[in-house]
């Protein structure tokens, strides 16, 4: 059974512009309890933050993450992305080869709608595994 992206993917994401400082980007994450924020002008994709680019960019790096912009820490363009329609294999195939975890999704004009992960697709093609039971499970803070 082919699965599309729309039935898998987190729609609730959270998206902040580029000047938006790394301080309040990771307290949003935290609030959440999510591991990226998409970068954005209204629906322009600028790129996508992820708590291990705060860790690898920013902190490890010695930013001040209270006047960082995430701007400076984001991956940006050329990101992978998939379309609402793609299917779940089309985001296996692109993780595997890109070696990324999470894939934004954004409809034919560019504007982003969410956010595909690992766990997403893990509990959705292998519910059983283990990945799945990680991905699922209530947080336990």
């Amino acid at each position: 059974m082919t699965t599309r992206i729309r039935d898998v993917m987190s729609a609730d994401t959270a998206s902040v512009e580029p000047m938006t400082t790394v301080a309040r980007a990771a307290r949003m994450m935290r609030e959440r309890d999510i591991g990226d924020v998409l970068v954005a002008y209204d629906c322009d994709l600028f790129g996508v933050l992820t708590d291990r680019d705060i860790v690898l960019r920013g902190v490890a790096e010695g930013r001040d993450p209270e006047v960082t912009p995430v701007g400076a820490l984001c991956t940006r363009p050329p990101l992978v992305t998939l379309d609402p329609e793609d299917t779940t294999d089309h985001a296996v195939e692109l993780m595997r080869r890109y070696a990324v975890r999470r894939l934004p999704v954004v409809e034919r004009g560019g504007c982003p709608v969410g956010v595909v992960s690992l766990g997403d697709l893990a509990a959705t093609e292998d519910p059983h595994s283990a990945l799945a039971d990680i991905s699922t499970a209530a947080p336990t803070h």
